[in-house]
């Protein structure tokens, strides 16, 4: 088939890669348009926009997919079907129509659990132990269209949103790409998801990284691994704030008020509800993430310090 694959962030890259490697004609790519990044804050491609380069496909970067230009582009395109992982941005009825078969969505979750933009993070956050990855066919309610095949991953107890979210566009790369194949050749036929057990993944926001130290050891720990790297979660010591890399409750240590530090020589323990969480890494006001001893031989916290306060 002629396929115009859609995406933007690196999670996308594993999907494109295979679908160019795939007997599958790619003759474009649809991705966001150049955004600021990094210190100088140049305008610069998206991840997906930089492989398609160095692929030689073209790039399409559309404004909106509202726009009457790209939608003709598109149409002179003629593909058969259109591949898409996290492009970003609605798809209005009248793009969703111009490819025959449909654009089909790789999503990484078990639909109809999980819809929306932030699968991943969700479902870590829920405490699931198991997620995965579905191909949909797009419709105009989000995640809601017919699913084709999926793939299933176990959450390690130790698993943060960015290491699981690795895993899964790995995975369900070959997915997308079987999809294809078996919608070409006619041998699969999308079904309606399930009317229950739909969950809703809405974007995680700052202010819901922010730790409360006073919910259980297990809750912080998933919200921390949840908003791992991004939104990142945090908390505030002696009235600035600070991010907050991956900790692991312990059981073994004495507890001691929420939010309340405890420095040894070698490990930095936080109070919760329960019992204590060891921490990894922080990344003090201003300066680079460091192994957290490290950090708290730097601010020398007194017996009474605390996060949170």
């Amino acid at each position: 088939m002629r396929v115009v694959f859609a995406g933007t962030p690196e999670v996308a890259l594993p999907s494109l890669r295979a679908v160019a490697d795939s007997a599958h004609e790619l003759v474009a790519v649809v991705t966001r348009p150049d955004a600021a990044a990094g210190r100088g804050r140049r305008q610069l491609p998206s991840p997906v926009a930089q492989v398609a380069d160095e692929l030689g496909v073209p790039v399409l970067k559309p404004q909106h997919p509202r726009d009457g230009a790209f939608q003709e582009e598109l149409a002179a395109l003629r593909p058969d079907c259109c591949p898409v992982v996290a492009y970003g941005a609605l798809l209005p009825r009248s793009v969703l129509d111009i490819p025959p078969h449909g654009w089909v969505n790789l999503h990484f979750s078990l639909l109809p659990a999980w819809r929306g933009a932030a699968p991943v993070q969700r479902a870590l956050w829920a405490g699931d132990e198991i997620t995965g990855a579905t191909t949909f066919r797009l419709v105009a309610e989000m995640d809601a269209g017919p699913t084709y095949g999926l793939v299933t991953e176990r959450i390690r107890d130790t698993d943060t949103s960015g290491d699981l979210l690795t895993r899964l566009a790995e995975a369900g790369a070959p997915l997308l790409v079987a999809t294809l194949d078996g919608i070409e050749d006619g041998s699969l036929e999308a079904r309606p998801q399930a009317a229950d057990g739909v969950s809703l993944a809405r974007k995680v926001t700052v202010e819901e990284a922010q730790v409360d130290w006073t919910e259980p050891a297990l809750a912080v720990d998933r919200r921390v691994r949840a908003c791992t790297p991004a939104p990142g979660a945090w908390t505030t010591y002696a009235g600035e704030r600070v991010k907050l890399g991956p900790v692991r409750p312990d059981p073994e240590t004495a507890s001691v008020p929420p939010g309340r530090l405890v420095v040894g020589r070698r490990a930095v323990h936080v109070g919760t509800a329960t019992v204590p969480v060891r921490l990894t890494e922080v990344t003090g006001h201003g300066r680079r993430p460091m192994p957290a001893a490290d950090w708290a031989r730097g601010v020398r916290p007194g017996p009474d310090a605390r996060f949170g306060a």
